[in-house]
């Protein structure tokens, strides 16, 4: 008895020593962490793959998430005792020592499962000390965890060359297949590949893995896990030479967000709408991106994006250009006029001004070079006519227009008041916060940040009435120049040096964005936006089911489809007959008329920017001068003045 309890007492203590060395030395996990995500739509269809840190193709796989018959085969061909011994498998132990005294060498490694798992989650140099080692923490993994989860461990771990690991990423790499739907052939190959994985993989090697992946499928049929008819059809089939690309555009919408998700973007929107972008740049320029969005007005999420050319250096593919702060030109306008609606400022039928004017150092000019006096609020919007509102901020007040905008992503640039220029695009906003105000312009005026995951209840604030929203929607449905869909409200947008080209738009059900412009911010020559962005617009409601707003009677015949008579050519300053004292610079501002334009002071050519209507002139003395301005016509105009001695009598 005393020895029983010797014994007992012993094996106790061995006990406790075992637990508190497990509690001590707990297996590492970490190599299990951050792994690769996988987006998914609302039916739960995968659009994208994010990779695991690194650039490693690595998600985290669940046994129930593999293809039955690959587990099946995975025990039976690695460790066919797995679910008996406790991660160590003596008799495999017995039978490779065995195997190494016969041959000399190691023939086999003995290893289980469980210990290459081990070996997976702390890889070290392949030695006797390190195969203890493993042993211990196979032993250790078994008491911590079940078989299921063991074999998940490896299912997520397994290396396949390359930046492939764990087998959803090979399966999707090298079959375009879930791991859940391996077939036979599939799955011996994936089965094959972990033991040499450099050396068989399929796209540098097709033969030595067609070789191995053959035993194994003749193994399985000697098994009893394949019938001989399977078993013919599978080595028929041919390995993957080549990887299929891991779509990870997508992702840069979901920068911010780690593992798999299911999304609100749509899988065929979406893959239409990459189709169609892909298109379009195919007409631009090398250095040229293009950004789109498209947004559900009900729910306020966003159903398809094209967040950039993903992976091409030269259109800044590793960026999200949907959150890229760009001048947004003249696309704020329509939320200037809105405000003064609501304001009482004016309403669609009032008269606004539309000629050449000062606001102190600031002479705005509209695109066309053309004024038309007095023009309604509703034709100056539906023209975008810049005058007008430059006018219309002048008396709203560029503070408090920036104040309402700026809780929906408005900026200054750094160390920049808010001033007039910002309705002509002196400010920067990002497509993403643009296209969330179009939308509740399309709506009844309350704003909301658009989402992109299912569930999340937008935070609505409000920005406009719902009758001032749809005066101006109102304003901006009309047909579209070249034919493209009807009942869209639209708007378009250029910012200085053709850097930003905007065209935004909203039916009855959706709101569209589309940005394009060189990412690095720099001026390139080209059309207006007009030209460019609204096209690709008109397209993208092409993918859309039809849900078409009323049109409205037109205002006024848009400038993009009627051209409008040339104002005559006139000099504004100085006026006849003026008198100016002394020696000073005298500002020369014409009108009207066909750029280029040249100044000339009695008869002779001043130095002057030909696109521009203003000249500045030194006047070399006192005296009585001709001042004329010559257009592109041959139309002119004079004026005359006098320069009178400024010094004392």
């Amino acid at each position: 008895m005393r020895r029983i309890a010797v014994a007992l007492a012993a094996l106790a203590l061995l006990a406790v020593g075992v637990a508190a060395l497990d509690r001590a030395f707990p297996p590492d996990l970490s190599r299990l962490a951050d792994p690769g995500g996988m987006i998914r739509d609302p039916e739960g269809r995968v659009l994208a793959f994010r990779a695991a840190p690194g650039g490693v193709w690595r998600f985290a796989v669940r046994a129930r998430d593999v293809s039955p018959f690959m587990l099946r085969l995975l025990v039976a061909v690695e460790d066919r005792r797995f679910y008996l011994h406790p991660g160590v498998d003596p008799l495999a132990a017995l039978r490779a020592v065995a195997q190494a005294v016969r041959a000399g060498h190691v023939v086999s490694g003995g290893s289980t499962i469980t210990m290459q798992v081990a070996r997976l989650l702390s890889p070290k140099p392949r030695t006797i000390g390190a195969k203890l080692i493993e042993c211990l923490r196979a032993l250790q993994l078994t008491e911590r965890f079940d078989k299921r989860r063991i074999l998940s461990m490896w299912l997520s771990l397994a290396p396949f060359g390359g930046n492939l690991v764990g087998v959803e990423a090979a399966a999707r790499a090298y079959f375009g297949e879930d791991a859940v739907a391996l077939d036979p052939a599939q799955a011996a190959l994936l089965v094959a590949l972990p033991r040499r994985p450099e050396a068989l993989r399929p796209d540098r090697h097709p033969d030595r893995a067609v070789r191995l992946r053959n035993r194994i499928l003749l193994a399985a049929g000697r098994e009893g896990l394949l019938r001989p008819a399977e078993v013919a059809a599978a080595l028929a089939e041919p390995v993957p030479t080549r990887r299929i690309p891991m779509p990870d555009d997508v992702p840069l919408l979901f920068a911010r967000r780690g593992g798999d998700l299911v999304s609100t973007i749509e899988r065929p929107l979406q893959r239409a709408l990459a189709a169609l972008a892909e298109g379009e740049l195919e007409r631009l320029p090398a250095n040229v991106s293009m950004a789109i969005m498209i947004a559900d007005l009900r729910k306020r999420s966003v159903v398809a994006a094209f967040p950039g050319d993903a992976g091409n250096v030269m259109r800044a593919g590793a960026l999200d250009l949907t959150r890229a702060l760009r001048s947004p030109g003249s696309a704020l306008k329509p939320f200037l006029y809105a405000l003064a609606f609501e304001d009482g400022l004016a309403t669609p039928g009032t008269l606004l001004p539309d000629g050449p004017e000062r606001f102190g150092g600031y002479a705005p000019e509209d695109f066309s070079h053309r004024f038309s006096g007095r023009v309604t609020a509703a034709a100056a919007l539906q023209r975008s006519l810049n005058l007008p509102a430059v006018v219309l901020l002048a008396r709203y007040g560029p503070e408090r227009f920036v104040a309402a905008l700026k809780d929906y992503g408005l900026r200054l640039p750094p160390g920049a008041a808010a001033s007039l220029p910002v309705i002509l695009g002196g400010a920067g906003i990002t497509l993403d916060h643009l296209l969330a105000l179009y939308a509740a312009l399309a709506s009844d005026g309350r704003v909301a940040a658009l989402g992109y995951v299912p569930g999340a209840a937008p935070g609505f604030a409000a920005l406009l009435s719902p009758a001032s929203a749809e005066e101006v929607a109102a304003i901006l449905t009309r047909p579209m120049p070249g034919g493209g869909p009807r009942g869209i409200a639209w708007k378009t947008g250029t910012s200085a040096g053709n850097r930003d080209s905007w065209a935004l738009g909203f039916d009855r059900a959706h709101a569209v964005g589309v940005w394009i412009g060189r990412p690095d911010g720099s001026a390139r020559a080209g059309d207006q936006a007009a030209d460019t962005a609204l096209p690709v617009l008109a397209r993208v409601f092409g993918l859309l089911p039809a849900a078409p707003r009323p049109e409205t009677v037109a205002v006024v015949p848009s400038i993009l489809s009627a051209s409008l008579p040339s104002d005559p050519l006139q000099i504004l300053s100085p006026p006849p007959a003026a008198i100016f004292s002394g020696r000073v610079p005298i500002m020369l501002h014409a009108a009207g008329g066909e750029r280029p334009l040249s100044f000339l002071v009695n008869g002779a050519p001043i130095v002057s920017v030909a696109a521009l209507r203003e000249a500045q002139w030194l006047p070399p003395s006192p005296g009585f001068y001709r001042i004329t301005v010559l257009d592109a016509a041959g139309h002119s105009a004079e004026t005359s003045l006098r320069i009178v001695d400024a010094s004392p009598p």
